[in-house]
């Protein structure tokens, strides 16, 4: 017999910005006038952390970073998103038992020697937003030349004294600012080199797929509903690697940082571009798209997606528009069409097959 589907329409009203981590919050209810499905709840919240290296050769990068921070800052602000922000360097890993055992050397930074801003987590409603994460993000460079990044975010994280940072229902982005790889190890004592430094078949190195598992179970990610991101500022190729050594002899490319950032499909920078305005955006950009990423509850047949924002109709466009990810069942809103504060969003589409 053949059998007929009606389109089955999905619309969400976004508390602010529409974020549909499906995550066991989310409530679907069968419409007695068509085959309708109302999502009930939705997510609105961004939880950043930047993880700054804070070695001898960065306080340009930093500098860098800080100056064009208003590229990656302004449309979380305009758009009105939920968001906390916070800071925490590259060698908060000593803050472990097996290195100084002190939890405050992983607390989240609010600046470096004498300038403090005396906030550790950044929200909407802090004060100053701007220079208050300027003051944060510079850590000047007297930290450990022992990056260990990867081991210094779990740390931070997994920390209590930064509790309340990451949230259950929260989309999180980590981005990385660094011109040398990480050598997370935790068997290893700070600054001992067996086989010299960046030497990357040390005994004890931990792989960076044992940090994607780390993070997938932190943020209850499962298959493709990734619910974070991994970002990098860092060398990307030997001509950078040549460039930036000229000032900084020890930088190396940063092999493990692009292969993180590829995992967790992340957005990659180069510490050589003159300036981060545009590695910036883009990050943002990206953590958007992800973070409102609209989860169907059926698979469509992508020709019939027909997508509205406001009761006006998106276009399926890659730039400014939406588009389809097959792997989650996802809608993805992309540039000036990911919605406002406030906005109803509907997807109609024809279902491959009805499920009641």
């Amino acid at each position: 017999m053949r059998q007929i589907y009606k389109n089955v329409i999905v619309s969400a009203a976004l508390a602010m910005m529409a974020t549909a981590c499906s995550n066991g919050d989310t409530s679907y209810s069968l419409l007695a006038s068509g085959q309708s499905f109302k999502q009930a709840t939705v997510n609105t919240k961004v939880d950043i952390l930047w993880v700054v290296d804070n070695s001898g050769s960065m306080q340009p990068l930093q500098d860098n970073m800080t100056a064009n921070f208003n590229s990656f800052m302004n449309q979380f602000v305009t758009k009105g998103y939920d968001f906390h922000l916070a800071v925490t360097s590259s060698d908060a890993y000593r803050a472990e038992p097996f290195f100084q055992n002190n939890p405050t050397l992983s607390k989240f930074r609010d600046g470096n020697g004498s300038t403090h801003s005396g906030v550790f987590m950044i929200t909407p409603g802090t004060p100053n937003l701007i220079p208050t994460f300027v003051n944060n993000a510079s850590l000047g460079m007297t930290g450990s030349g022992d990056e260990r990044v990867f081991s210094s975010f779990k740390s931070t994280l997994s920390n209590s004294l930064n509790s309340g940072f990451l949230r259950a229902d929260s989309f999180m982005g980590l981005i990385i600012l660094s011109d040398e790889d990480d050598f997370s190890n935790p068997t290893r004592p700070e600054n001992t080199f067996t086989g010299g430094d960046h030497n990357y078949g040390q005994a004890g190195l931990e792989t960076v797929d044992s940090y994607v598992n780390y993070l997938d179970t932190l943020t209850n990610t499962t298959g493709a509903l990734r619910r974070y991101s991994v970002s990098a500022i860092t060398v990307m190729d030997e001509a950078c690697r040549a460039q930036h050594a000229q000032n900084a002899p020890s930088t190396i490319v940063g092999t493990r940082y692009i292969d993180m950032a590829n995992k967790t499909d992340g957005i990659l920078g180069s510490v050589c571009d003159a300036s981060y305005a545009t590695a910036l955006q883009q990050i943002q950009e990206h953590i958007m798209e992800l973070s409102t990423q609209f989860y169907l509850n059926a698979k469509p047949v992508e020709s019939s997606i027909v997508v509205t924002v406001n009761g006006h109709t998106v276009p399926n466009n890659p730039t400014n528009g939406w588009s389809y990810n097959p792997a989650a069942n996802s809608v993805l809103f992309h540039g000036s069409a990911v919605p406002a504060s406030g906005a109803t969003v509907g997807v109609q589409f024809d279902p491959q097959k009805l499920q009641l």
